[in-house]
């Protein structure tokens, strides 16, 4: 996505204020707050789909490792399509591209609910990555829209509480999603969030539209700088550590009985949540990027906690909460490093390749720890073998420590300058 320059105040960081006599900018506008909601249920439905649709494949007769398949080839679909989503976008419009994408959603939702045969589930495979792309779609459109329809003075605060969409969608998608998947069954499930989303691309036309200023002839795909790939690396790793999760920790809450089957995927959104606003209180001083080595090892502290600490429930919310905060601020943190650094005609294509990253890292780590969840827990036990895959998801943030270090070297967080 090929963002447009700032302007003088924007690119020095400064709010543009209203002019004597003239009213603030407001910030929570009906359309705002309309794609905040799209926003927060593209991943309230995702993080739904994300858990169940492991547990339907064993229910056909997918062994572990095979049922991690679906989200690495769902997640390796939105990878390669962030890379084309976003300056698909400033060519057609940013609400085209939602509209579209959320029409197609009825569609993936619509198959996936007829898949009930066991020798027809590598259909699931087959549309995952389509489904991906799509996905990849409603991410970048959303986020584009979102920075379009704020001025400069409130975009902040605006995206701030945009923000907050997705981790809420998180948080409740796993409880929702588990809910409906033993009330209703898989079937009545996917066509209950397929008419969600017929819902929702219906609204997609009260969003305005774009402008022939807002909409770019020449935003075709380019490479991004070379500052960029430190950041696509760590990110990468982030993602393989993350990836287990959405697929394998209801499956291990099942395995262990527990009570409250999502404790992982909730807490983690809530330590997401509850970091962001702990921050937003008490700021994060003149070098945010100084704060990326302590977020890595507290996610790291989290998979520690989830492949070490005994027992179950306490043990998924507590790891989960731990790694949730110190992972969403390293994302965070890593997009805005890329902001600042890059030049303003190539910030897009730093910006998608760091989706990119973390979505093939994603899915490295759903197929990758899924397939070691597996073997290693033949010999050890499916208990242990969960255990060796958080573990394994450690490592990975390990190796990110050293990296991190070098983006945060004194001297590196001005601006990227150009002559």
């Amino acid at each position: 996505m090929i963002l447009p320059a700032p302007g003088p105040c924007e690119d020095r960081g400064m709010p543009m204020t209203p002019g004597a006599g003239e009213k603030p900018p407001k910030v929570f506008t009906p359309p705002f707050l309309l794609l905040c909601l799209f926003y927060f249920a593209v991943f309230a439905v995702g993080y739904q789909l994300f858990p169940v649709v492991p547990l339907h494949l064993r229910n056909l007769g997918a062994d572990l490792a095979e049922s991690g398949r679906f989200m690495a080839s769902f997640t390796l679909g939105s990878a390669i399509g962030c890379l084309f989503t976003g300056p698909l976008g400033d060519r057609v419009g940013q609400r085209r591209v939602l509209y579209v994408a959320s029409f197609l959603m009825v569609a993936f939702f619509a198959a996936y609910a007829f898949i009930q045969a066991p020798a027809h589930r590598w259909v699931f495979y087959v549309l995952a990555p389509f489904h991906g792309l799509v996905w990849s779609g409603l991410r970048t459109a959303s986020v584009a829209k979102a920075g379009s329809m704020l001025t400069p003075g409130t975009r902040a605060e605006g995206m701030s509480f945009f923000g907050m969409s997705s981790p809420s969608g998180v948080a409740l998608g796993p409880i929702l999603g588990l809910l409906l998947f033993a009330a209703l069954g898989f079937r009545g499930q996917m066509l209950v969030l397929g008419a969600g989303f017929l819902a929702l691309s219906a609204l997609i036309r009260f969003l305005p539209g774009e402008t022939g200023a807002e909409l770019r002839k020449d935003a075709a795909f380019q490479l991004p700088e070379r500052l960029v790939w430190l950041p696509v690396v760590i990110l990468f790793l982030v993602g393989v550590s993350f990836g287990p999760i959405p697929p394998f920790s209801a499956q291990e809450a099942k395995f262990l009985h527990m009570a409250w089957p999502s404790a992982m995927l909730t807490s983690l959104a809530a330590g997401m949540v509850g970091l962001r606003l702990l921050l937003g209180v008490t700021g994060m001083g003149r070098r945010p990027i100084r704060l990326l080595g302590p977020m890595v090892w507290m996610a790291l502290a989290g998979m520690a906690l989830l492949a070490l600490l005994p027992g179950g429930v306490l043990r998924h919310a507590a790891g989960g909460a731990l790694y949730g905060a110190g992972y969403a601020m390293t994302h965070t943190l890593l997009f805005m490093v890329i902001i600042d650094r890059s030049r303003a005609d190539r910030r897009g294509a730093g910006v998608g390749a760091l989706y990119f990253a973390y979505d093939a890292g994603q899915a490295a780590g759903a197929f990758g720890l899924g397939w070691a969840m597996e073997h290693i827990g033949r010999s050890v036990g499916l208990a242990g073998g969960y255990r060796w895959g958080w573990g394994l998801g450690g490592l990975a943030l390990l190796c990110c420590l050293p990296l991190a270090a070098l983006v945060m070297r004194p001297g590196k967080d001005s601006p990227h300058q150009h002559k």
